[in-house]
């Protein structure tokens, strides 16, 4: 059976694509920085679709040990791994962040920096296999700066620009590069924010990316509304809409 490795699999987003995936045979890979969490997701999944699932430690913020994690985690799928999918990310608190250089640098490095070079680690492993898929979480906050959450909208912005430059350098070896760009989903990334709009279950978002990564598209929003959402936005004028409260 085919192999996905889940970078992120611990929570939101990243769980539920795991058990997307196992729910359509496919045996994982689950890691991140909670591994304990994920021994239990691991045992679960397992159990319940009869594939074969590993939790293995890798921390997107350290930048030390990432390539070598990443690497026995490549090494652990062996030729069967057909796919990486990044979902690890971190919102933080962009108040604070504001007055708070460690918590700005974080929401950064989290975001673009781990994540980038997390993405060049999968880049030359299926640039060398000459097949496979990157599936990456970007977001719609990276599509115009807003003053609620510019520093995570802008790391999120530079990771679809890489993206864009990755996809176009892995199209001849035949690696398919899928840019994800999730709205509002029901996670811990926005709970306490209040009631917000056109919320979407991390179930719902789960099927679309499973979705997307089997049609091999290049660029999907999560729900499919946010990009004509995120259309209207972007064409508003720069002298209207430094203007506006968003």
């Amino acid at each position: 059976m085919p192999t996905v490795l889940i970078l992120g699999a611990n929570a939101g987003i990243g769980r539920a694509l795991a058990t997307e995936f196992a729910s359509h045979r496919y045996d994982l890979i689950l890691a991140g920085r909670d591994h304990e969490e994920l021994v239990i997701l691991a045992a679960d999944l397992g159990l319940r679709y009869k594939v074969s699932v590993r939790a293995m430690p890798v921390d997107l913020g350290n930048f030390e040990s990432l390539e070598a994690a990443l690497k026995e985690c490549f090494k652990a799928g062996g030729d069967s791994l057909e796919g990486f999918v990044l979902c690890a990310g971190h919102m933080g608190n962009p108040g604070a962040a504001k007055k708070d250089l460690r918590e700005a640098r974080r929401i950064l490095e989290i975001n673009f920096t781990g994540s980038a070079l997390a993405l060049e680690v999968a880049a030359n492993h299926f640039e060398q296999k000459g097949r496979g898929f990157i599936c990456a979480l970007s977001s719609v906050a990276g599509d115009r700066g807003r003053q609620s959450n510019y520093l995570y909208g802008a790391a999120k912005g530079g990771l679809t620009t890489y993206l864009q430059g990755l996809r176009n350098r892995l199209y001849h070896p035949g690696v398919n590069v899928i840019t994800v760009k999730p709205g509002f989903v029901d996670t811990r990334m926005v709970f306490g924010k209040g009631k917000l709009p056109l919320v979407a279950s991390p179930d719902k978002a789960a099927r679309d990316i499973y979705r997307a990564v089997t049609k091999q598209r290049d660029v999907v929003y999560v729900p499919w509304f946010w990009r004509f959402i995120m259309f209207i936005i972007r064409a508003i004028p720069e002298s209207i809409f430094k203007r506006l409260r968003m």
